[in-house]
């Protein structure tokens, strides 16, 4: 009688059947693998580059006189024009304090250079989608006009450019996606047992 390699007799004569292990399907260069390591550079270009362009004032969202390092806020454009949903008057506040942009750039480089190069990718989809969801907050779609009595031109009242991002990073980090074409391997070896480090 032959045992197939999954079966193994027990002493009581029973077969056992041994569960089959999971496949790691970004382990390997898998299509998937591949895609999801493309889908992950990208995505940290994005974050990467909004740091850069405010740090330098490349001249694309900011001009060169508005750049990080020769004095311009980060933060408070975008949130000082922030006239819509009830966090209005918070992120009012929030514009151009040194707080408000430390963390916004340190967030942005941060996750940018992380999610590119494959390590972190659990920390970054918590920071990353946390930032998206702030930004979401301050743009509001749900509303359809202005506190200034401006049309809002939201296009869909709940999921916009900021969920897809954030739903990005969690679906990186939820399937290793650092694996392949990254450095995620090492990092999970560097981190040990200190998984949320992954």
């Amino acid at each position: 009688m032959s045992i197939r390699p999954d079966e193994k007799n027990t002493t009581s004569g029973h077969r056992v059947t041994e569960p089959k292990p999971v496949p790691d399907f970004v382990a390997g260069p898998t299509l998937a693998g591949k895609s999801l390591a493309v889908l992950r550079v990208v995505t940290g270009f994005v974050f990467l580059w909004a740091f850069l362009d405010k740090l330098f004032g490349l001249g694309y969202a900011t001009p060169a006189k508005g750049a990080w390092i020769s004095g311009g806020s980060p933060t408070k454009g975008f949130l000082s024009s922030v006239h819509v949903g009830p966090f209005e008057s918070m992120f009012h506040s929030w514009a151009g304090t040194w707080w408000a942009d430390w963390l916004f750039m340190l967030g942005l480089g941060a996750i940018g250079i992380a999610v590119i190069a494959g390590i972190g990718l659990r920390l970054s989809a918590v920071a990353g989608s946390l930032m998206m969801l702030m930004m979401w907050a301050a743009e509001w779609p749900f509303a359809q006009s202005m506190s200034t009595g401006e049309a809002t031109h939201s296009t869909n009242p709940i999921i916009d450019y900021h969920i897809i991002y954030a739903l990005i990073l969690i679906v990186l980090a939820a399937a290793a996606a650092g694996n392949t074409w990254g450095l995620g391997r090492r990092w999970a070896d560097a981190v040990g047992d200190r998984k949320w480090l992954r």
